[in-house]
């Protein structure tokens, strides 16, 4: 069944205007090169059914449009989620370019003082702006992103509103808390996440695309409705970028500029180990 509301879930998981709902079961996500070239080579890999079905370029009102798959279309009223996987959000071309050619912000400023009016400094007080690669960092250094690995962007319940206040989940309790809410204490539709992270894990490790790509402020979409009925996916791969020939990532060694590691198996260790532990005892194998 296709949701009633797509559009409510696109807030989720999305910035407002990014999206648009397709015909047949489809998604249009505005045009982005880097995230074409991804799926052409996802959808010859191992994580193929792990990420949405791509079907190419489309064009509506004069604006470019990536489709694929509506990850929704078979749920019946679902509750959604998405989590923000890895120790990073931000690539490190994006460092080098705030040095050599910064642009202080003054959006991201506002949004920095909203959560905290003592986070600036003097300087970027006196400017009214940040830098993004600056808000981006402090952004991190609140959330479970440095602590985990991964943060919860936001979750709606079936027939509910969305939860975005998750800025300062941070800690592992604090996050299982988030977690338990988001399932509603259902040890069903934990293990029917569990089995699929732990699937989607084994393929991570010997995928050619993700040895061969930093995979950087991408998502896992969880999805589950009131028949028990759940699914992950891998999403948004506008930052994922190609590494050289001669590099490899483990995706789970800390990230020191130049290295390119973006924690993301560290991340999905941690969500595993934490849904585990959200499950009753009696659960337990």
């Amino acid at each position: 069944m296709t949701p009633t509301k797509p559009q409510e879930w696109l807030q989720v998981v999305g910035h407002a205007g990014s999206f648009r709902v397709g015909d047949c079961g489809t998604l249009l996500k505005k045009f982005c090169e880097e995230e074409r070239q991804c799926y052409l080579r996802l959808m010859g890999d191992t994580l193929r059914p792990f990420v949405p079905a791509y079907h190419g370029v489309v064009q509506q009102d004069e604006q470019n449009y990536n489709m694929m798959d509506n990850l929704l279309t078979h749920f019946n009223s679902p509750a959604i989620m998405d989590c923000k996987m890895g120790s990073r959000t931000y690539i490190e071309e994006d460092l080098f370019w705030a040095r050599e050619r910064p642009k202080p912000r003054k959006d991201m400023y506002e949004k920095m003082v909203a959560v905290d009016p003592e986070a600036p400094t003097p300087q970027e007080r006196e400017q009214q702006a940040v830098l993004k690669t600056r808000y981006m960092q402090w952004r991190e250094s609140l959330s479970s992103t440095t602590t985990l690995g991964f943060r919860i962007e936001g979750f709606r319940r079936s027939n509910e509103e969305c939860h975005t206040n998750f800025k300062r989940t941070k800690s592992r309790d604090q996050v299982m808390e988030a977690l338990d809410n988001f399932v509603e204490s259902n040890p069903h539709v934990v293990w029917g996440y569990l089995r699929r992270l732990k699937q989607l894990r084994q393929v991570l490790e010997v995928s050619d695309f993700f040895r061969a790509h930093e995979v950087v402020g991408s998502s896992l979409l969880f999805v589950h409705d009131w028949t028990g009925r759940t699914g992950v996916w891998m999403i948004d791969f506008g930052k994922t970028r190609a590494l050289p020939p001669h590099l490899t990532l483990d995706h789970r060694s800390p990230w020191v500029e130049g290295n390119r590691e973006d924690g993301y198996l560290w991340g999905l260790d941690n969500l595993i180990d934490i849904l585990t532990k959200i499950l009753p005892v009696t659960c337990h194998p």
